[in-house]
């Protein structure tokens, strides 16, 4: 079967207007208040253009983390792992907490909660970011900062666990401090004596 292909022409361009009017939506008035006819409208194209091809709001939703997902992210590169690894996690909580992308992120993290679909792309959208982010202990280990064999995106899914907790489990606010802490408990973890040999039979 062959890849599918995104749309050219004007279908890109309706796809583009359309995800950058449910982005703004989302931004103005969070998911639950997510509706197909106010991004058509914001978009400037006929509801039933909306409804064909994204179906409902949460199509929306798992399309704008679709195209999300194929922007990079801005990876540090300081040249240590700590403040690698201190960056990435302030980049997180930023994203979480500033007042023009909060909103946002928040909302695609709230409409993953409650549908599959949309579940489903931001499995993808953080499987990729993970992925993207695993470089700053590849680069690592290439220093000699850390041993080899690491399981790099574990790594930074631990780093950025304890955020994660905060802004969506206990709803605590998150600071500086705060992602500071879970990138050096992450790089503790990840200096950690690791026992290589196998164990043998029992005696």
């Amino acid at each position: 079967m062959e890849p599918q292909r995104r749309p050219g022409g004007r279908s890109a361009r309706v796809r583009e207007a359309v995800l950058d009017a449910t982005t703004a939506e989302l931004a103005e008035h969070g998911y639950p208040a997510l509706t197909v006819e106010a991004v058509a409208q914001r978009a400037g194209v006929h509801k039933t253009t909306v409804y064909r091809r994204w179906r409902s709001p949460e199509g929306l939703v798992a399309d704008a983390l679709d195209r999300a997902a194929e922007q990079s992210w801005p990876i540090p590169d300081t040249g240590t792992l700590t403040d690698d690894l201190r960056t990435l996690t302030e980049l997180l909580r930023t994203g979480f907490t500033a007042p023009e992308s909060a909103p946002v992120a928040t909302a695609f993290v709230a409409a993953g909660m409650h549908h599959p679909e949309a579940a489903a792309a931001l499995r993808t959208f953080y499987a990729a970011r993970h992925r993207e982010a695993a470089v700053i202990i590849d680069r690592a280990v290439a220093r000699g900062e850390l041993e080899p064999g690491l399981a790099a995106v574990e790594i930074i899914r631990f780093a950025v666990a304890p955020l994660f907790h905060r802004l969506f489990i206990t709803h605590e606010p998150v600071t500086a401090a705060d992602a500071e802490r879970a990138a050096d408990a992450a790089i503790a973890v990840a200096r950690l004596p690791r026992n290589t040999e196998k164990p043998g039979p029992p005696r």
